[in-house]
C-alpha cells in the first residue's frame, strides 16, 4: 500500500502536534513547581494537592480534539430512566425515616460571590426574606429537619477561596443551632495565559494583580476536593451513605424525604448511586444542561459542548424536553470508590475570560453533574419546579421577597393566594 503526500504531511504534523503538547505540559509543569515555591511549608502541601488535579485537566484539555459530543450518537434517555416525581411520591414514607435521614449530609456549593447582584462578599451572605440570609434559610430548614425527626443530618459547605473567611466568620452564630456545620474549600486552580498557555500568576499570593490569577473551578471540583479534606472519610466513617447536592441560591432545593427513601428503598445489589434532579424546560431555562442517553450511559450535555451547528437544536423545547437543576443525590461509597480508582472523567469546560487589563484567559472547569456517567443504576428524577428557585439577579431577589412567596421554617412556598409569578 502506497503511502500519499496527504499521510505523509498527517504523520508529520501529528508528530509536531504531539511534541508541542508534551512542550506545554513540561513548561506547565516547571511554572506550576517555581510558583509552589514561593509559598510557605503547609500553604504549598495544599496547593500541591490542588494542581495535581489541575495538571490532570490540562493534560486532558491538551490531548482532546474537537467537540466533546458527536451529534449523531445522542439518543434521548430511555424511558424509565427518567421517573416521575409523582411515581417516587405514591410509594409513601416508612415510619421510621429518621433512619434514612441519619444516613444523609447536605452539601451546599457556596463557592460564589455576590457580583452579579451588585454586592460584595459571599452570595450566601445576601439578606433573602426578613432579614434572613441564604445560609441562614438553610441552616433553618436542616435544624427543622433534625427536630421534627430527631435525626442528626450535617450541613457541609463547600466554600471557594472567595468565600471561605467570610463565610466561617458568620458561622459562629449558628453554635447552639441544632445542626452540625462543616466546611471545606474547593480547588484554588492558575488561570492560563491564552496565547503562551501558562499560568498568568507571579507567585501563590493572593493580593494585588496577583490576586486575578486564581479561580475555582466550577463545581466538579467538590469530588476531589471532599476526598482532599478528609471529609469525605469522616462522613463514612460517622455511617452516612448519600449526599444531597445543591446551590446555595437556590431557595427550593430543600431535603425531599420520597427521593430520601427511594434511594433507601433500592435493593443493595441495585442500589442507585446518583439521582439528577430535572424539571421541565421553559424557554427561560434553554440554556441549562439536560440529560442524554450518549453510548449506553445517562449524560450531562451542556451548551458549551454542544457544536455550533447544532446549538439552536440543544436549545429547543421540544427535543430536550427537561434540564438539571443541579440538585443532586449522590452516594458517598460510590465517590470514594470512583475517587480511589480515579475513574471520574468530568467533561472540560473552558470558561474564556479577559481580565481587566485586556489580557485573554482560559479557565478549565468542570460540572458536578457530568460525573452522572461515572455512577452505577444513575437516574434522573422530574420534579416540580418549585424544586428550582434559583435567585440570580436582583430581580429574581425581588420576587421571592415579595407576597408570591410564603416562608415556613427556612423553606419558600409559593402563596396560596392563587397569584402566580
Amino acid at each position: 500500500m502506497s503511502l500519499t503526500v496527504a499521510d505523509l504531511t498527517r504523520g508529520v504534523m501529528t508528530e509536531f502536534q504531539e511534541k508541542l503538547r508534551q512542550q506545554h505540559e513540561e513548561s506547565m509543569h516547571r511554572e506550576l513547581e517555581a510558583l509552589l515555591a514561593t509559598a510557605g511549608q503547609a500553604e504549598a502541601q495544599i496547593s500541591r494537592k490542588d494542581f495535581d488535579g489541575f495538571k490532570k485537566i490540562f493534560h486532558r484539555f491538551l490531548q482532546v480534539k474537537g467537540p466533546a459530543v458527536e451529534w449523531a450518537k445522542i439518543n434521548r434517555p430511555p424511558e424509565d430512566s427518567i421517573q416521575p416525581y409523582e411515581k417516587i411520591k405514591t410509594k409513601g414514607l416508612p415510619e421510621n425515616i429518621a433512619a434514612s435521614l441519619n444516613k444523609l449530609a447536605v452539601v451546599k456549593l457556596n463557592g460564589g460571590l455576590g457580583t452579579s447582584m451588585g454586592c460584595k462578599g459571599p452570595k450566601s451572605l445576601i439578606s433573602v426574606r426578613n432579614e434572613n440570609t441564604f445560609l441562614d434559610l438553610t441552616v433553618q430548614q436542616i435544624e427543622h429537619l433534625n427536630k421534627t425527626f430527631n435525626a442528626d443530618v450535617p450541613l457541609v459547605l463547600m466554600n471557594s477561596f472567595n468565600t471561605d473567611e467570610d463565610t466561617k466568620k458568620i458561622l459562629q452564630k449558628y453554635k447552639h443551632h441544632r445542626v452540625k456545620i462543616h466546611t471545606f474549600n474547593q480547588s484554588r486552580y492558575p488561570r492560563i495565559n491564552k496565547e503562551s498557555l501558562l499560568p498568568i500568576a507571579k507567585n501563590m499570593g493572593m493580593n494585588g494583580e496577583n490576586g486575578e490569577a486564581w479561580y475555582p473551578p466550577g463545581h466538579g471540583d467538590v469530588y476531589a476536593s471532599f476526598a482532599n479534606c478528609g471529609l469525605l472519610d469522616r462522613l463514612l466513617a460517622e455511617g452516612k451513605e448519600y449526599i444531597f447536592v445543591s446551590n446555595i441560591d437556590n431557595l427550593g432545593a430543600t431535603v425531599d424525604l420520597f427521593i430520601l427513601q427511594h434511594l433507601m428503598s433500592q435493593p443493595a445489589d441495585r442500589r442507585c448511586e446518583f439521582i439528577m434532579e430535572v424539571t421541565d424546560k421553559t424557554r427561560a431555562d434553554v440554556k441549562g444542561g439536560t440529560l442524554i442517553q450518549y453510548e449506553d450511559h445517562l449524560r450531562l450535555l451542556e451548551i458549551a459542548q454542544v457544536p455550533k451547528a447544532h446549538v439552536d437544536e440543544f436549545k429547543s423545547v421540544t427535543k430536550f424536553k427537561i434540564f438539571n437543576t443541579n440538585n443532586l443525590w449522590i452516594s458517598l461509597p460510590a465517590i470514594k470508590r470512583l475517587q480511589d480508582e480515579n475513574a471520574m472523567e468530568l467533561e472540560i469546560i473552558v470558561n474564556p475570560k479577559t481580565l481587566d487589563g485586556g489580557l485573554n484567559v482560559i479557565q478549565l472547569e468542570t460540572a458536578v453533574g457530568a460525573a452522572i456517567k461515572s455512577f452505577n443504576n444513575a437516574l434522573g428524577v422530574n420534579v416540580p419546579r418549585s424544586r428550582f428557585l434559583p435567585v440570580k439577579t436582583s430581580s429574581d431577589l425581588l420576587l421571592v421577597m415579595s407576597n408570591l412567596y410564603s416562608l415556613d421554617a427556612g423553606s419558600l412556598t409559593m402563596s396560596k393566594r392563587g397569584s402566580s409569578p
